[in-house]
């Protein structure tokens, strides 16, 4: 096995061959650590015909196999591969454990199959598995993904893993459904929020022109255990610069000066972008002779400045 494990570093197919020929006239292909081995060897140097082949002629192979068979599909984005491996798994009677449970539900995301995505959802609720944060906040992504704003909602409900990962996930998905509503809903009830949460919610509400819901949730923002950050302010600046909300965008310029959070200027080029847009070109060309050298030329590349 060892040897095997250097030969996966070394990517040395012939020998790796000669390894698995010996192993298997020795009768060490029934144990589980060394069929690992070689399975491990194969996917690494992309001989995933051999690595089935390994794990098919293990007599009853155990979860490590299982699991390692169906990553290796997933690795090599055969995803059919490995999500009917998953079912052959449930018909022997092999109770999969949260890591394979984490590699299908990556595998049913990346299909975007809606199908899929509700079997394993179903799965999840009759075994009793217990999934961790990962395992919930991908699947909701996939209904997401699936346009399934309500199972995604419903799942999102059921699992006991509801850590702020989660939250911020189905929120995500109810504001990029166009459901304002439900995202609110589930944002007011959350126990903890971080800045990932604050900033879904204000960029949302900036984008489709609620300036003041936007400036309501900023001010709610900065008297909480949180502070706007960088990614906040340039998404609200880009957003009310496509808006033309001149008197919204004027009053983050001045929240940045009072509170000296653009000492790099890398909040320059989205306020000359915003003044641009909204035809104060004086305080654009301001803004942009007080601007760092190496901003300036950025910024004359990208057009925001013309002479």
């Amino acid at each position: 096995m060892y040897l095997l494990k250097a030969l996966v570093c070394g990517k040395n197919v012939n020998e790796g061959e000669e390894v698995h020929a010996s192993v298997v006239r020795t009768g060490f292909a029934s144990s589980e650590f060394v069929s690992g081995a070689l399975l491990g060897f194969y996917v690494a140097n992309g001989f995933i015909g051999e690595a089935r082949q390994v794990f098919d002629e293990m007599p009853q192979p155990g979860l490590v196999l299982w699991t390692l068979m169906i990553q290796a599909y997933v690795c090599l984005t055969l995803l059919g591969e490995a999500l009917e491996l998953f079912q052959t798994m449930r018909r022997v009677g092999k109770m999969p454990d949260m890591v394979v449970v984490a590699t299908v539900v990556s595998a049913s995301g990346l299909l975007g199959d809606l199908g899929v995505a509700k079997k394993i959802h179903c799965f999840i609720k009759k075994s009793g598995v217990k999934v961790d944060e990962f395992v919930s906040s991908t699947l909701i992504n996939t209904y997401g993904e699936c346009g399934s704003l309500t199972n995604a909602y419903r799942f999102s409900q059921e699992t006991a893993m509801k850590n702020t990962v989660v939250w911020n996930t189905i929120i995500h998905r109810s504001l990029e459904h166009n459901n304002l509503d439900l995202g609110k809903q589930l944002f007011d009830l959350m126990p903890e929020r971080d800045v990932a949460s604050w900033n879904s919610m204000i960029q949302r509400f900036a984008n489709i022109g609620q300036y003041e819901k936007a400036l309501a949730l900023f001010h709610d923002m900065e008297i909480s255990v949180f502070r706007p950050n960088t990614w906040t302010l340039l998404s609200t600046l880009s957003a009310w610069a496509s808006h033309g909300a001149l008197e919204a965008g004027s009053w983050i310029h001045s929240y940045v000066n009072n509170n000296d959070l653009n000492r790099d200027g890398s909040l320059d080029s989205s306020l000359i972008d915003l003044y641009s847009k909204c035809e104060d070109i004086g305080k654009a060309i301001q803004i942009f002779e007080e601007s760092p050298r190496t901003i300036r030329k950025k910024q004359i590349r990208n057009g925001q400045i013309r002479f």
